[in-house]
């Protein structure tokens, strides 16, 4: 059985992707979920595949479910249309859009073809992870935890002032060297 492998990135930035291994006979709606999974977001909204050439344009609508709007020829269904059907090359490629009110684009590309499956995955499957997932909904990068670890690491806490720190030349620290010069005169005297 053939394993494919797939290569989505973020079409805003494609140092951020994720290699999705899935199997041929698995269906387009398989592989929607696995990239909604791996770029954590959730399954709400609609979606649609596009077959596409190596110039990226947008070829045959491999769409979730037949929506309310114009298509130039009858979309194919995810969950009817097997993945292996839809390769015509060694680099095959489609456009996945998700969430037609924020328009997500993610550029989809066959990168390898397995001829044996890996008996300890699980597939449709994330093999690999490269940069942060965008936020869905512009929150996420403001409560996770790596953000949280690179504050930790990086001391970007808002109070790291008030832990002693403060910036070179303050004004502050003139101050308390004047006022522990003023005291130890203060007690030498005596």
């Amino acid at each position: 059985m053939a394993i494919l492998r797939f290569r989505i990135y973020w079409e805003d930035d494609d140092s951020v992707y994720r290699d999705i291994a899935i199997k041929h006979t698995q269906h387009f709606a398989d592989l929607h979920l696995a990239i909604l999974k791996s770029f954590e977001f959730d399954s709400r909204h609609m979606a649609t595949f596009y077959r596409s050439n190596d110039n990226w344009l947008r070829g045959r609508e491999i769409s979730l479910e037949k929506y309310d709007k114009e298509y130039k020829a009858e979309p194919l269904i995810m969950s009817e249309t097997l993945i292996g059907s839809e390769i015509s090359n060694p680099n095959q490629k489609f456009i996945y859009e998700y969430d037609f009110n924020k328009y997500w684009h993610f550029m989809v590309e066959l990168i390898t073809v397995d001829k044996e499956e890996n008996a300890k995955l699980e597939y449709p499957c994330c093999i690999r992870t490269e940069g942060i997932a965008p936020s869905q909904y512009g929150t996420k990068g403001l409560v996770d935890s790596r953000l949280a670890e690179m504050e930790e690491k990086y001391d970007l806490r808002p109070d790291a002032l008030a832990d002693g720190f403060s910036e070179e030349g303050d004004e502050s620290d003139e101050v308390e060297a004047e006022d522990d010069g003023g005291a130890e005169e203060a007690n030498d005297g005596f």
